[in-house]
């Protein structure tokens, strides 16, 4: 192998141990507590050759942010192309699947990105980071007007579902580590998986359809009314 190439594969190695030691120790200790000198003895190299690689413990997670944006849309770009082979699920399972694989990973960057914000420590890259994931969202959009055009899905303003997808992951991650739910919840696996399958068929109403094709023809459907009710 070329000593320049083999160079820059070692130099890319080392990034992405420093990478995986960063992550790690922000699931084990929190964002507060862990530092450079910790990130580099995990790693077992000396504090400056954190900086041959990041100007900052922010660029770090800055890093881990982009990477991780960057993993959902590849996952997306597969999804929507099995989508269009036939499989309309595909792409909101691979939203579901890579954002709730790991709830405390995802709770950990939704952290990061608030308190990057908040403190106005990298905007050209948190607009980057907003950038891909606006992209995502809109490969998503696509997906779903197409399945609204289709008669699939209920006819809604399509960043409806983007929406309500979002909000289903956030409020499951924080469900995931609530301490006042702890005793309520028996499986914390189950329930999330159940919460990915709400999610995956939110507005889905394509067996409507087909329980009313089925239905003869001149045959009412058989619905209940109340007594005394306006809607009977």
């Amino acid at each position: 192998m070329d000593k320049a190439k083999e160079k820059v594969q070692r130099f890319r190695a080392r990034e992405q141990r420093i990478l995986d030691a960063a992550l790690e120790l922000l699931l084990e200790h929190g964002e507060e507590k862990v530092t450079v000198e910790q990130i580099a003895e995990r790693v077992d190299i000396g504090k400056g050759t954190i900086y041959k690689h990041f100007i900052s413990k922010t660029e770090i997670y800055m890093r881990l942010l982009m990477d991780y944006e960057k993993s959902l849309t590849e996952r997306l770009k597969s999804a929507v192309a099995t989508a269009e082979q036939g499989d309309i699920t595909a792409p909101a399972r691979a939203y579901f699947e890579s954002r709730m694989a790991d709830p405390a990973r995802d709770r950990l960057f939704q952290r990061l990105e608030e308190k990057i914000i908040a403190l106005n420590l990298a905007p050209e890259m948190i607009a980057e980071l907003h950038a891909l994931r606006n992209s995502n969202a809109s490969a998503l959009n696509r997906v779903f007007e197409r399945r609204m055009e289709q008669g699939v899905l209920k006819q809604v303003p399509a960043y409806f579902y983007y929406s309500t997808y979002w909000a289903l992951v956030q409020g499951a991650v924080e469900l995931y580590h609530s301490k006042s739910f702890s005793d309520v919840i028996e499986d914390r696996e189950g329930l999330m998986e159940f919460i990915m399958d709400v999610g995956v068929h939110i507005g889905d109403i394509s067996s409507r359809r087909h329980q009313e094709s089925d239905q003869p023809a001149g045959v009412a459907q058989n619905t209940p009314s109340t007594p005394g009710s306006s809607f009977g």
